[in-house]
């Protein structure tokens, strides 16, 4: 499946024991690189956190918030008298140094107290574990969507590479013809200027297998074939990438690594190709193709830089 790196979730759930929110937004990075933002109260969970998302996710720069609150409990959420107690202590004798020291709000009693009280793990770690494969799943289609498009804008350029090539290859044996022609024109103009009957010095026999070794010449000099054989077969494994990634598996992608990683190498094969098509170039027109072919090449490595 193709998958963009750059995606956003939240979700929240709702639980008899309170609420939990998380917000995953994910950007691209030649890695898998992690930010978490936790509440001191839910840093138990980090390292199953870190766990979950290391096995759903593969590259990006990936930050997720999570905020939870508690359901509210009366039997819970009772103050403690020794707990009111050592406030007024610490704040009666705060107030002996610097005398305007507000008291708490109530609000800041209550988070204290039931901070104090902490949290069960058994209970609270599950439930923070459902809330991220919620919001990794909500991810995911994002990514899925976005991909997809991603895909299509690439497959579109595919398109106008291989009409590109279809016209150098095309425009080769007319390059040919004229370069005979020239070469024609060139020897019968160095023969008139050495002799008006400089023909006469020359068999017809001579001067065909003189213009027939120049041409071959040429022809191997600006011999591309296989340059735009390689260039095709590229396009077609680009295309064959962008098509069956979105039907490959876990399994199969685990396998075959990052989609994202195994297009650049396949643009580098690609540029290579293109540099040395433009080195070759007999014409301005091969020379031009080229240089389109280098730009649309550069267009798929900047929209690859953003697939998983």
């Amino acid at each position: 499946m193709i998958r963009s790196m750059t995606a956003f979730a939240n979700t929240r759930t709702e639980l008899e024991l309170g609420a939990i929110q998380m917000e995953i937004r994910s950007v691209n990075n030649r890695y898998l690189d992690l930010h978490l933002r936790l509440p001191e109260e839910l840093r138990f969970s980090e390292a199953s956190i870190r766990e979950i998302l290391g096995q759903s996710l593969q590259r990006g720069k990936v930050e997720l918030r999570v905020n939870f609150q508690r359901a509210f409990n009366a039997e819970k959420n009772q103050l403690h008298p020794a707990l009111l107690e050592q406030l007024a202590s610490q704040l009666q004798a705060a107030r002996a140094v610097i005398a305007d020291i507000p008291a708490p709000r109530l609000s800041e009693v209550i988070a204290l107290n039931n901070q104090e009280q902490g949290l069960d793990h058994d209970t609270w770690l599950p439930a923070i574990q459902q809330n991220l494969r919620a919001a990794l799943a909500d991810l995911d289609e994002a990514k899925q969507r976005e991909g997809q498009r991603l895909a299509h804008v690439m497959l579109e350029v595919a398109d106008q590479m291989t009409d590109l090539v279809n016209e150098v290859e095309a425009h080769l044996p007319a390059l040919l013809i004229e370069h005979q022609q020239k070469i024609t024109h060139r020897l019968t103009e160095a023969l008139t200027n050495v002799s008006p009957d400089g023909f006469a010095q020359i068999s017809g026999e001579e001067l065909s297998a003189r213009i027939a070794q120049e041409s071959s010449l040429f022809a191997l000099r600006i011999d591309v074939a296989e340059e735009i054989t390689r260039l095709r077969s590229h396009i077609n494994e680009l295309s064959h990438i962008l098509n069956t990634g979105n039907t490959a598996n876990q399994k199969s992608r685990t396998r075959q690594g990052s989609i994202g990683k195994r297009l650049d190498f396949l643009f580098q094969e690609m540029n290579r190709e293109a540099n040395t098509l433009g080195s070759k170039a007999g014409s301005i027109e091969v020379t031009r193709a080229a240089i389109d072919l280098k730009l649309m090449i550069e267009q798929l490595r900047e929209q690859a830089q953003n697939i998983e």
